[in-house]
């Protein structure tokens, strides 16, 4: 199993304090370390190699010194020259991952999320291990704590443990929402899965074919230093933008959810990040 681990993002929703050269998953928002660290430590104990860390060419320094401090510093950097969405950057990681002939499960991950229980977190992805080895492309859904409007959903199929997946939806009104957490059979969407990377790009290939002949080009084309992997420009820039959700989940017929209670929170927004800190007896969280 290699961690897969999305660092591209801008952070522009926790502006000022995240913005486009410092976004938050640098920041040590909870606890001492940046949140890129402590998903690399979250993941760690499950990983049977180096990890793969998908990110841009402008937070080159920053992800790998930050990775060091956190005792990573065999990482495989893959540097995106433009942002395509995680479609793409997914699809570089799989190729990189097989291309000495391997064909290992990936953790994908995004590197600002927060866990709140990360044993409950890893014995999750154990559980889900079974059914990605088996040709499945796993999503972990999150038990919905109330009928929150910002995130997707996931109706799972009935049953227990993984299931199938019956369909996504997009980001729902008040009522619908509601209406989706009283049923049960809803979860909200968080954008970490696990699947074989063969089983990724064969979806790929079956589904958006043009952006995998793009990725797989800009990874034959990429340049590679002691530090990075730097994807080329020009053939990654023909790949359609696309998240991983439009271009692959929701026209595979492979998909399947677990969900989990694990203490998620994607700390998308300033009362997000209120809701995970340490508060004292007035309710005020404090940083510094």
């Amino acid at each position: 199993m290699i961690p897969v681990i999305l660092s591209g993002g801008s952070g522009t929703r926790l502006w000022p304090l995240s913005r486009d050269a410092f976004p938050k998953q640098f920041l040590a928002l909870v606890g001492s370390e940046s949140m890129l660290q402590a998903t690399w430590h979250r993941v760690a104990p499950l990983a049977s190699g180096a990890p793969i860390v998908v990110a841009g060419e402008t937070h080159r320094f920053m992800v790998a010194e930050q990775l060091r401090e956190a005792g990573c510093a065999d990482a495989t950097i893959l540097l995106e020259p433009l942002a395509r969405n995680t479609a793409p950057a997914i699809a570089a990681a799989a190729l990189e991952a097989t291309r000495d002939g391997a064909d290992p499960l990936l953790l994908v991950l995004p590197s600002d999320h927060v866990i709140a229980d990360a044993d409950a977190f890893r014995a999750a992805v154990r559980a889900a291990s079974a059914a990605a080895e088996a040709g499945s492309l796993v999503t972990f859904g999150i038990v919905p704590t109330g009928p929150e409007t910002g995130y997707g959903y996931i109706k799972a199929a009935a049953g227990e443990g993984v299931r199938a997946v019956e369909r996504f939806v997009e980001k729902p009104d008040a009522a619908t929402a509601a209406a989706y957490v009283a049923s049960g059979d809803y979860a909200w969407n968080s954008g970490m899965f696990l699947f074989r990377a063969s089983a990724y790009l064969a979806e790929l290939e079956r589904h958006q074919p043009a952006m995998l002949a793009a990725c797989r080009e800009a990874l034959a084309q990429a340049r590679r230093d002691v530090d990075f992997v730097r994807l080329d420009a020009t053939t990654f820039a023909v790949s359609p933008s696309d998240s991983i959700d439009y271009a692959v989940m929701e026209k595979t017929a492979h998909a399947a959810v677990l969900a989990i209670d694990v203490g998620w929170n994607d700390v998308g927004s300033w009362a997000a990040l209120w809701q995970v800190a340490e508060q004292d007896g007035d309710g005020n969280a404090h940083h510094g």
